[in-house]
């Protein structure tokens, strides 16, 4: 081959090689595609350039064309770019720049999230949405800020280590309460015998509670007192605490009817009734609506003798469960009484006490009666309704 040949092939292959590497820039900088543009803008671009990649879903579909700064302090820098055709039925107007990093301290890329499936499209030269860029100088700052906390912990455990072992070396030496318990055998004996002194004295105390009982049933099956009962409204002493409850239910009533003791008895120590008509409201609200169960609360007024004004109360709701029962058509097991005796009362009649008609509604945990078999560990809940009589008239 002669000289100018070699020339010529040599020139040739040349300008092959040169030609395919423009198309292969100009493929990455999209020059012999078609393109659309868009702009983002951010506070900090954090070192993105001109000419940087654009990613939409990790693919490579766009460059950086330019970069502009803000015209006056308190705008945005604004970054303009160039996109492929092939991503505009992915980028809508709800997709979002952001500013990502290659690595931990590789290049910045600019990459756009896909837009939901109903938004707009976006037009050439519109703006999207953008992300704030996590800058490393910060994330440095956050984590030497956790550094600082964890050392500070680390110090406070020391700090509270060597507490708890000087406090130990002053309980082993015998010093303070702890020290004097620990090593000092006849301060120990003395706290000992103090604890039993007290736990003797509280068993007296509920002797005398359990006496205290058994003086008020003495009291209410005396025969020479039977004479006392009858002249005050109930013959039968046994009957008293029959239907007594040990204590009032948890929850508030949803009806009460309050009476004073005067306006429904004839004397301050009597439990005969002298007014009944009084009761009539609180009857045919038993009678004609649906409850848990009813509690009928006497309580007496300051004077007089503290035993006898136990029975008393006692007396007068008996009384007054009794006249509602006969004179009213509702399920008496569901009506129940409780004497509280003495108790403060400001009312105008605090001498005479109070009678309340408490009605609670279904659901409510009846406590034990006052003297059933099982005592206080004896607890029912009212789940059934007392249903409504047809007739709620008042015998005459």
């Amino acid at each position: 081959m002669s000289r100018a040949a070699r020339i010529g092939a040599f020139i040739v292959a040349t300008l092959a090689i040169l030609v395919a590497g423009i198309f292969i820039i100009g493929s990455k900088q999209y020059l012999f595609s078609s393109t659309y543009q868009l702009k983002t803008q951010f506070d900090n671009v954090v070192g993105l350039d001109a000419g940087g990649d654009v990613r939409v879903g990790g693919v490579h579909s766009g460059t950086v064309r330019n970069i502009v700064l803000p015209h006056k302090p308190g705008d945005k820098v604004t970054v303009v770019m160039d996109l492929s055709k092939s991503t505009h039925e992915i980028i809508k107007q709800d997709s979002v720049a952001s500013i990502e990093t290659e690595g931990l301290l590789g290049n910045q890329y600019l990459a756009i999230s896909f837009g939901s499936a109903g938004a707009a499209n976006v037009g050439g030269g519109d703006t999207i949405a953008s992300q704030p860029p996590l800058e490393m100088s910060d994330l440095l700052k956050k984590t030497s800020g956790m550094l600082d906390s964890s050392q500070q912990a680390i110090q406070n455990a020391t700090r509270a280590t060597a507490n708890i072992d000087s406090i130990s070396a002053k309980i082993d030496s015998g010093q303070g309460t702890a020290g004097a318990l620990v090593n000092d055998k006849q301060l120990y004996t003395s706290l000992e015998q103090t604890a039993n002194t007290m736990h003797d004295t509280m068993l007296q105390a509920q002797a005398g509670v359990t006496d205290f009982q058994e003086n008020m049933e003495a009291l209410k099956h005396n025969f020479f007192l039977r004479g006392y009962f009858k002249n005050r409204g109930y013959e039968d002493s046994n009957e008293l605490t029959q239907n007594e409850l040990e204590r009032l239910p948890q929850g508030s009533p949803v009806k009460e009817f309050t009476y004073s003791a005067k306006q429904l008895f004839d004397k301050q120590d009597s439990a005969k009734l002298k007014n009944q008509k009084s009761l009539n409201a609180g009857g045919e609200f038993l009678a004609n609506s649906q409850f848990g169960f009813a509690v009928i609360v006497a309580t007496a007024g300051m004077e007089g003798d503290t035993q006898k004004d136990m029975v008393l109360t006692e007396g007068r709701a008996m009384v007054v469960r009794e006249y509602l029962v006969e004179n009213f058509g509702f399920d008496d097991s569901h009506v129940k009484t409780l004497g509280l005796g003495k108790q403060a009362d400001t009312g105008s009649d605090s001498g005479w006490g109070t009678l309340r008609i408490l009605i609670y509604p279904t659901g409510t945990e009846m406590p034990p009666d006052k003297h059933s078999p099982a005592g206080a560990l004896s607890k029912t809940t009212s789940n059934e309704p007392v249903q409504a009589s047809a007739a709620a008239t008042p015998k005459p």
